[in-house]
């Protein structure tokens, strides 16, 4: 792409991250015109300390170390899961597909195990599904629920049905409390399940399907 020997539609592209309409769009390297290829969606456990980017500026790792070596056909990931976050993570080769997943109205619930430095009360618990606005978004949580406390700290599982920039760090700061680990467990039916740090998997049709 960065040799400008691809088009799409008659028009060069040299961004990476161009939107490409599966089954729509006509996409020619070198003149000749590629096999419209069919959607593949893959999920990945993020480990921590990865971008999850195409690229970086900077130079720092990103997700797709993970899956160097593997043949897959250009992927892009879906939706946010910022460096210090873990957890599931799709990619997708359809970037219409995966816009309208990612949208706030797709209807899918994502679902957070949270570790936190203090073990929040239950008038603490339901002021996050409350909410409140912070730098000017009104922030808040479709649930959170006290998993397992020790001394000092617990685990939440906190579900978001919207998908702000860095919501459940934001929300928590808000009342004090701060994020020790944040792992993504599942995305609407989709389950992270037991899939190991570092590793993907493709779905299959009726995973697929059951996303939207």
């Amino acid at each position: 792409m960065l040799e400008g020997r691809v088009t799409v539609n008659g028009r060069t592209v040299r961004d990476v991250d161009f939107p490409v309409r599966q089954g729509i769009d006509r996409i020619e390297i070198s003149g000749q015109e590629q096999a419209r290829s069919e959607r593949l969606v893959i999920m990945l456990n993020k480990p921590r300390g990865l971008l999850a980017s195409t690229r970086d500026e900077q130079g720092r790792d990103t997700v797709y170390a993970c899956l160097e070596g593997a043949d897959l056909p250009w992927l892009a990931p879906i939706g946010r899961l910022d460096k210090a976050s873990e957890g599931l993570l799709l990619f997708c080769n359809d970037p219409q597909w995966a816009a309208a997943l990612a949208a706030p109205g797709s209807g899918l619930d994502k679902i957070y195990h949270v570790q936190v430095d203090k073990i929040p009360d239950a008038a603490t618990l339901s002021a996050l599904v409350e909410g409140r606005v912070i730098d000017g978004q009104h922030l808040a949580a479709k649930t959170v629920n006290l998993l397992r406390h020790g001394e000092k700290n617990a685990w939440l599982e906190v579900v978001l049905d919207e998908g702000k920039n860095r919501q459940i760090r934001r929300l928590l700061q808000a009342f004090d409390i701060s994020v020790l680990r944040l792992i993504r467990v599942a995305i609407g039916p989709l389950r992270l399940g037991g899939l190991a740090k570092g590793k993907w998997r493709a779905l299959g049709p009726e995973e697929i399907a059951a996303l939207g």
